[in-house]
């Protein structure tokens, strides 16, 4: 059975998995504002005590790809791809914070001792369900039959929640909730990063570097073919 599951994959599938991960995970403006939308949603959740607002965030946000995308390059050892993912993730984590701190002064009469609030304190039981979310995270990318799958993983895994969650406790200058939402959010990104690192290299995906290497560079020269477009066309605008 373990053969099966992971000794099957063939190139041409770890391939399309790495496209997709990169692609997924690249730094364009459109990323990070769905980075902001969904916490500023999950801020509002918060605010409003919401837990149905709070899973309707988590299916917007595209989070978990860049994770994914820092493991990738931890297995197959290639800086270009790790500094990219990090760059993302920072300044997804910052952008988020910005987002949700604005939703906490403008709502400066939210309860803090919500249980929403009171939750977002890291266990044990937080990391288990982050690697669990993270393996299905990166065994479903490899299997197309699977990827329908991944936005009930990203509500299984609490990453804009905390987020969310630190954001509206800095504006209230409660630094006790904005550490325990912290630290909850670094939990769950060790346990997904910690997890997905296993599949992928369970799966032979370091030997994969070289399409790794050509799927950046692709997709850099795709963000740069848009922001030339998108110069030209403010240009002619203001030129009209």
């Amino acid at each position: 059975m373990f053969q099966t599951l992971f000794n099957t994959v063939t190139g041409e599938q770890k391939k399309d998995a790495i496209e997709k991960i990169i692609s997924h995970a690249s730094p364009r403006p459109d990323f990070f504002l769905m980075i902001m939308l969904a916490v500023a949603m999950a801020a509002m959740g918060v605010v409003t005590n919401s837990v149905v607002v709070l899973i309707g965030s988590m299916l917007i946000a595209p989070m978990l790809y860049p994770l994914l995308s820092f493991s990738l390059g931890i297995v197959i050892s290639d800086q270009a791809v790790l500094g990219r993912s990090l760059y993302t993730i920072v300044k997804s984590v910052m952008l988020a914070l910005a987002a949700s701190f604005v939703i906490g002064v403008f709502f400066t009469s939210a309860d803090l001792s919500s249980s929403l609030i009171n939750g977002s304190v890291p266990t044990l039981a937080y990391a288990l369900i982050a690697g669990i979310a993270g393996f299905a995270a990166a065994f479903a990318m490899t299997k197309e039959n699977l990827n329908e799958m991944l936005p009930g993983v990203a509500i299984s895994v609490a990453l804009v929640p905390p987020l969310a969650v630190a954001g509206i406790g800095l504006a209230h200058f409660d630094w006790a909730v904005f550490v325990n939402a912290i630290l909850l959010f670094l939990t769950n990104v060790i346990g997904i990063v910690l997890f997905s690192t296993v599949v992928f290299s369970l799966m032979g995906f370091s030997t994969k570097r070289h399409v790794a290497r050509e799927a950046v560079k692709a997709d850099e020269k795709q963000i740069q073919q848009e922001a030339q477009t998108a110069s030209a066309t403010s240009a002619s605008k203001s030129a009209v």
